[in-house]
């Protein structure tokens, strides 16, 4: 299973939040201090532009393109792509991943996004059981699995965040039904190897780790070797 340290972006820093709360912030400094030392152990890292969520537009791709192009190391970043302008200019940053949420359920952008290109994943934010958009503010009327039946047409690469979960180091708690031959990857309190175990036993393919590495709760050079 494949370890993703989460970056989250704001006004430059890298912070955390709890359960995505913008007022509810820790800064942790410098992100490209923390790429240089994920990238001795991962082949990619996890961007959130945590402005460009809250607004709708990305915010912090400047900084993405510096870390693409001064270490070797794989971008998915998410936070704010809802047009083809923002996610034409992440790709052209040198990501490989853009992250789509809010969008994702607009049909026919996700049918044209998905046609122009490769890499494409959707985050699925689940908040109390529902699906929810708009930096997790708006909670759709669709269940976790009414959501996959529409966008399995299209994508095959989901992360799932449990919002309830984020940022406070709890564990993860029982885990999301899974679609069958798609690549899904888990977000939300993961704290410990037991969580590993249980989301590699789940058959999830990848986690995403926040906080618990910035509180030194878990040590990344460990996790790889799990």
């Amino acid at each position: 299973m494949k370890i993703y340290p989460a970056i989250d972006l704001y006004k430059g820093e890298v912070v955390r939040l709890k359960k995505g709360r913008e007022e509810d912030r820790r800064s942790y400094g410098d992100p490209m201090t923390y790429v240089e030392r994920f990238q001795k152990y991962v082949d990619k890292i996890h961007i959130v532009d945590l402005e460009g969520a809250f607004q709708g537009k990305p915010k912090n791709l400047d900084i993405v393109k510096d870390i693409v192009e001064t270490y070797d190391i794989g971008v998915q970043i998410g936070g704010g792509f809802r047009d083809l302008s923002s996610i034409s200019e992440a790709y052209s940053a040198g990501v490989e991943n853009v992250i789509i949420s809010t969008k994702a359920f607009d049909e026919e952008f996700l049918r044209r996004l998905t046609k122009g290109f490769q890499g494409v994943t959707v985050s699925l934010d689940l908040k109390g059981g529902k699906l929810a958009t708009e930096g997790w503010r708006t909670t759709l009327d669709m269940s976790l699995k009414d959501g996959l039946d529409m966008l399995t047409q299209y994508v095959d690469r989901f992360i799932y965040t449990i919002t309830e979960k984020d940022g406070l180091l709890e564990g993860i708690g029982e885990v999301p039904y899974l679609p069958e031959n798609k690549e899904v990857i888990y977000a939300g309190g993961v704290t410990s190897k037991d969580d590993l175990t249980s989301l590699k036993d789940a058959g999830y393919d990848g986690c995403i780790i926040g906080k618990a590495l910035y509180e030194g709760e878990m040590e990344i050079k460990e996790l790889t070797r799990c």
